[in-house]
């Protein structure tokens, strides 16, 4: 790793954590409240190394296969990474992710929460679960409804036994996205959920005024990606 490379790491770290820092101190919030998650998919093993280096330790990643290969031998290393699965998960990859991941922010509908409770059955032990809510009700995304939600979480806690932690959503590109963390954060507190996942590279500062408990920073933190998802 050269020196370089660290220092660009280093500083771009630094200067979100100082982003989320103002915004939550702007917002009458406490900046341990907001995790910090690095969006680690497809970026390079010296850039992923490096931000190691920086103490981050809370990663995000959005294919299964991809995170196995990144995380394995690292997670050896470093006992202490959190990793989240921020991306669609297909029910027949249910055990591989909750074999790896320790949180899974993605759950969106009842075929994969059985296998994802079978999966922990077998696994003997339960990642913490985020409902993945889609606040713009696009149809490329996935995602629960909004008017579904409510239901949806109820069903997972009765049906499932699942704690739900948390809810995660991704905002339309081409829409403020302050509205939509708006909506997440109502559907949240009548429902009793503790934690939001929401704001990216874009709008993270954003995000943390209306109540984020995580921001998951790609760009911002390793630089534009080389490679597409």
């Amino acid at each position: 790793m050269s020196e370089t490379l660290l220092h660009e790491i280093v500083s771009a770290r630094t200067e979100v954590v100082t982003r989320i820092a103002a915004a939550a101190k702007g917002a009458g919030r406490d900046q341990a409240s907001v995790a910090l998650v690095a969006v680690s998919k497809v970026q390079p093993d010296e850039r992923i190394d490096a931000m190691l280096a920086t103490g981050q330790r809370i990663y995000g990643e959005n294919r299964v296969q991809e995170a196995e290969a990144r995380w394995t031998l690292r997670r050896a290393a470093y006992p202490d990474l959190e990793l989240r699965l921020i991306g669609p998960l297909q029910s027949n990859k249910a055990r591989e992710a909750v074999a790896l991941f320790d949180v899974i922010e993605t759950l969106d509908r009842t075929k994969l929460a059985i296998a994802l409770a079978d999966a922990s059955a077998k696994e003997g032990r339960t990642p913490r679960l985020y409902v993945q809510v889609n606040t713009g009700e696009e149809e490329q995304k996935a995602g629960v409804a909004p008017q579904d939600a409510d239901a949806f979480i109820a069903a997972m806690r009765r049906d499932y036994g699942f704690a739900i932690e948390g809810l995660m959503c991704i905002p339309p590109a081409e829409e403020p996205a302050g509205p939509h963390f708006a909506l997440l954060a109502k559907i949240a507190a009548r429902n009793g959920v503790a934690k939001l996942s929401m704001g990216m590279s874009a709008d993270y500062e954003i995000a943390v005024m209306f109540g984020a408990t995580s921001v998951r920073v790609g760009s911002a933190l390793f630089g534009a990606r080389s490679t597409a998802p």
